[in-house]
């Protein structure tokens, strides 16, 4: 009725006296009959809070009255019990509920009068996000997002504090990650409610200081990998994070661009483009079209973009206006091209890393074919070589027992290895590059009882063998000390790889080779220990390694 009806009027002007008391009642006969309750009860709840904000929306003369408090009451009691709805009910209500808060505040808590009821309104909420319940914090962050500039003017920094809390990681909510994703995108609308001015009043406006916050809030969320029996339900936060910096980011493009660093805009940029290369195909895309959303601003420019004109030849806004970024097949070759980009080399790799070394068979298959091109197509610039192997081995270095990177990086640098992509560097003995890589995997797997992670060692071993030098020795020992590992799995798996890549590489003297050979096929390697000490420690002899000691175990006194 109110949009089919005179803006500048009341709904009320066109109703008698009798329904407008019929629809001010309508709240209170449901709850004295109790109907809120059960799953009856979210079927009211969610229609009741759809003719609140109608009602506000219309401008229904109802400030001052009572039934004001029993829609708050209903507002609040929903929000915070959202965990006893039913999980399929649960988001329309929740967002019914958000949206009815937004239209009610904004009809009947304006004005300096009800300056305490905004207070406490506030106060409550910001209580709210603590609470033990994961739904509960969610509801409350949006609804703190939801609320008119009015009612956040004077208390901006303390609801942004109270937010960006919420996003913080702690061991009791380690699993809340939908209450961080909501307060991420709570965050971004309170942003453009009151909007930005670089000397503006703190507690009025999002100032200097408060862009500087709210960017490494959402920046720190894109780190949130968190897994639990549901899966990487940190991707729920990543998606709102990339979102919430579009959003902020373009603000400041409008109104305040000299408050958009050039370093901020580097990493934003950088992250996005490590989220558009990694393993899940949905976030992956949302990740290209922020990039790209960004990349193709122009009312106006977003400043400070890295190499914004290789950028704009690589993913011309034609070109890339077609392509699915959720394909495989489509988004990898693309995003592979950043590689030759130094300032998006580092974040490519490490998102990379985890889809080559992933499980996905056209996730694998399309991102080590993009890696791959790339790499084939500097295999004769020794300086763009040794550049990308400086930025592999930091994101290694980086990365050490991180599991989520390491153990996938192993296997893409087994592929990396198999397919002689460094066979430029077999050229030098003892090149930096394999010696700085083989102590890097001696600290990943040491001590480790992770069969997955040691299997993927392995492989990596066995593939620097190719490179000539002290280093090769190295190696060798340790694939005979893993042929000795506690975990018999290993010692099988150990030989089977060493016998292929004896196979493989010229890396045994033509006389003994037959008898490598025959050692390491015959011998039952799931033994007992001493047995297989013995074949190893021939091993070692015949290939001119020093053997292995045993290092005795401290006396317990």
């Amino acid at each position: 009725m109110y949009l089919q009806g005179c803006p500048c009027r009341p709904v009320s002007d066109f109703l008698d006296e009798k329904a407008v008391q019929g629809l001010k009642q309508i709240h209170q006969q449901l709850y004295d009959r109790q109907l809120y309750r059960g799953l009856g009860g979210e079927l009211m709840r969610h229609a009741v809070c759809i003719l609140i904000e109608n009602l506000s929306l219309s401008k229904m003369p109802f400030r001052g009255d009572a039934v004001i408090d029993g829609w708050q009451w209903l507002i609040n009691d929903t929000l915070r019990n959202l965990h006893l709805i039913s999980s399929p009910s649960r988001q329309r209500i929740k967002e019914a509920a958000v949206s009815a808060l937004a239209a009610l505040c904004s009809e009947y808590h304006s004005g300096e009068a009800d300056s305490t009821a905004q207070e406490e309104l506030v106060k409550q909420y910001l209580t709210e996000l603590q609470s033990p319940e994961e739904m509960a914090r969610c509801g409350f962050a949006l609804a703190l997002g939801a609320l008119p500039a009015f009612v956040l003017k004077g208390r901006l920094r303390q609801v942004l504090a109270g937010l960006r809390a919420v996003t913080h990681i702690s061991p009791k909510d380690v699993s809340f990650a939908e209450s961080r994703r909501d307060a991420l995108k709570a965050i971004a609308r309170i942003c453009q409610t009151v909007g930005v001015q670089a000397e503006g009043t703190p507690d009025e406006v999002v100032c200097r200081e408060d862009v500087a916050q709210v960017y490494c809030t959402l920046l720190g969320c894109l780190s949130d990998y968190t897994t639990d029996s549901r899966g990487d339900v940190g991707a729920w936060v990543r998606e709102a994070a990339m979102t919430s910096l579009m959003e902020l980011t373009l603000l400041l493009a409008r109104d305040q661009p000299e408050l958009i660093e050039a370093p901020v805009c580097r990493r934003v940029m950088c992250c996005l483009a490590q989220q558009a290369s990694e393993k899940i195909d949905r976030f992956r895309a949302h990740a290209a079209r922020v990039f790209l959303a960004l990349l193709h601003w122009d009312s106006p420019a977003i400043p400070h973009v890295p190499h914004r004109q290789e950028l704009e030849r690589l993913f011309p806004r034609s070109a890339v206006a077609s392509v699915n970024w959720g394909a495989p097949s489509q988004g990898f070759p693309r995003v592979a091209q950043l590689l030759g980009l130094p300032a998006y080399r580092y974040h490519v790799l490490l998102g990379l890393a985890v889809s080559v070394g992933g499980l996905t068979e056209s996730t694998v298959r399309y991102s080590t074919q993009g890696l791959f091109e790339y790499m084939k197509g500097i295999q004769n610039d020794p300086q763009a070589l040794e550049d990308f192997t400086g930025t592999l081995l930091q994101v290694f270095e980086d990365s050490l027992l991180n599991d989520r990177v390491s153990v996938p990086l192993l296997k893409m640098l087994d592929q990396m290895l198999a397919n002689s992509c460094f066979a430029i560097f077999t050229a030098e003995e003892n090149h930096p590059f394999c010696v700085k890589l083989l102590a890097l995997c001696k600290e990943e797997i040491k001590k480790s009882k992770d069969v997955q992670k040691l299997r993927s060692s392995i492989a990596v071993f066995c593939g620097l063998v190719q490179f000539p030098g002290d280093v090769r020795r190295k190696v060798l020992l340790q694939l005979f000390l893993l042929l000795c590992h506690p975990f018999p799995v290993i010692r099988k798996s150990t030989a089977s790889q060493v016998y292929e890549m004896v196979l493989t590489y010229d890396v045994v003297a033509a006389d003994v080779l037959d008898e490598v050979m025959a050692v390491l096929n015959g011998t039952a390697w799931d033994a007992e220990l001493l047995v297989v000490r013995a074949q190893r420690n021939r091993l070692c002899d015949l290939l001119g390694v020093p053997r292995p000691q045993l290092v005795p175990k401290p006396s317990v006194r």
